[in-house]
């Protein structure tokens, strides 16, 4: 998948599961819950355990159906192990110079995370197709929206805080996606082996994104 049509789709969507799995097996349930749901944008974090397996796993298991990424990037070789492991886009927490360098150089989709205005500035310079507002609880839609006032032209994604109330709050504040992390797919569901609840999840989440926009 080209990083344009990878834009393109998160923008469609609109919407990300941030996943921190307890396990590498329950991080692949978890997921296929997800998609059973209609939640097809994955972001696997490396505080996953063996992340860059679970990606691979899901990425030889669905292809193109779902938009599939690496979140929690935190070291220049993290990006290259998330190339060979399939993920279309990379996300990292912070905006570090050597970091940026390492996940432009994949060709792969990025997004930096940043919560001042002249980080987020930074972020794009650095290649940062959509800068990740993070995190998002810290001002909320408000503060998304005072961000983007000055810099309309810089794509907004807010993760953490995200929740299926305020999710039409982001858009209206002019996110071009929202990050949904455990209110969206909670550890303890999956741990519980709840996974039809987690799909249920799901679908009120796309519902909410999709009455939002």
């Amino acid at each position: 998948m080209s990083k344009d049509v990878t834009l393109s789709r998160i923008k469609e969507l609109g919407l990300l599961a941030v996943l921190r799995g307890p396990s590498e097996a329950l991080t692949i349930k978890m997921v296929e819950a997800l998609v059973a749901g209609g939640v097809i944008g994955i972001e696997v974090t490396y505080s996953t355990p063996n992340a860059p397996m679970v990606v691979r796993e899901l990425h030889e298991k669905y292809g193109s159906e779902i938009v599939l990424g690496m979140g929690t990037l935190t070291e220049p070789k993290h990006a290259r192990q998330a190339l060979e492991a399939g993920a279309s886009f990379l996300v990292s927490p912070h905006t570090d110079p050597e970091l940026a360098g390492a996940m432009t150089a994949t060709g792969l989709a990025t997004m930096m995370g940043a919560t001042t205005p002249s980080e987020v500035v930074r972020a794009r310079k650095l290649g940062s197709d959509i800068v990740k507002l993070f995190p998002g609880s810290l001002g909320g839609p408000a503060y998304l929206k005072a961000i983007r006032d000055p810099l309309p032209d810089i794509p907004l994604m807010p993760t953490g805080g995200v929740r299926i109330e305020n999710i039409a709050a982001w858009f209206a504040a002019g996110a071009v996606a929202v990050g949904a992390g455990g209110s969206l797919c909670p550890r303890a569901l999956a741990e519980a082996g709840e996974f039809d609840k987690i799909s249920d999840r799901a679908r009120l989440y796309v519902d909410a994104v999709r009455k939002a926009r």
